[in-house]
């Protein structure tokens, strides 16, 4: 059995895409602090929060401080969908198609796979996703894992990705095991006359 993983330019990448989010995430942590004038300590935080709280916060403080608040929240779920995309594996198998990374380990039955399409035709690095019947999400046993691959992917799509090795022979393979028709790629789709029919 042969597996698919993303390819070492396409690992560059998801790295500097890593390198860019962390950078992100240290100055929204920056600007939250500096901006409430508070203390980043165990034993001060809660009691810096709550003194700036009281004495009251001015509007140039209130919006900066929320933006970076969600920057705090949402990158770390931003960092672990480019870890993952990173550690991805797929490999096609008989039962079905596992896929592997960091921790998370699923079969996708080839029966639950119900359609494979592009997700954005326009894009220079097509990122395709299988479409499934049911969530196999249950498969992850640890819970923390459960919600981040959830919550990267969606219970019911896995994305094949751009930088994937040898992308169009891992997706001919789903298409035969699975038993999907063949896309027409753009030049073979059949050009339209732009004229109503009868």
């Amino acid at each position: 059995m042969k597996t698919y993983r993303i390819t070492p330019a396409g690992r560059r990448t998801a790295l500097i895409l890593l390198i860019g989010a962390l950078i992100i995430w240290a100055f929204a942590l920056w600007t939250f602090r500096s901006t409430l004038g508070i203390s980043y300590s165990p034993l001060e935080f809660w009691g810096t929060l709550r003194q700036k709280i009281d004495a009251g916060l001015s509007i140039s403080q209130i919006v900066p401080a929320l933006l970076m608040l969600v920057l705090i929240v949402a990158t770390p779920l931003v960092i672990w969908n480019i870890i993952e995309e990173w550690a991805a594996a797929y490999t096609p198998a008989e039962d079905g198609l596992r896929f592997t990374a960091l921790g998370v380990a699923i079969t996708y039955p080839w029966a639950g796979v119900s359609a494979l399409r592009r997700v954005d035709e326009d894009s220079d690095e097509p990122v395709d996703e299988l479409v499934l019947s049911e969530d196999y999400t249950r498969q992850i046993r640890n819970p923390v894992l459960r919600f981040l691959h959830g919550q990267a992917y969606g219970r019911t799509r896995l994305p094949l990705y751009a930088g994937l090795a040898d992308r169009a022979e891992l997706i001919d393979e789903i298409r035969r095991r699975a038993g999907l028709p063949e896309q027409l790629s753009g030049a073979e789709a059949p050009a339209s006359s732009g004229l109503p029919s009868a």
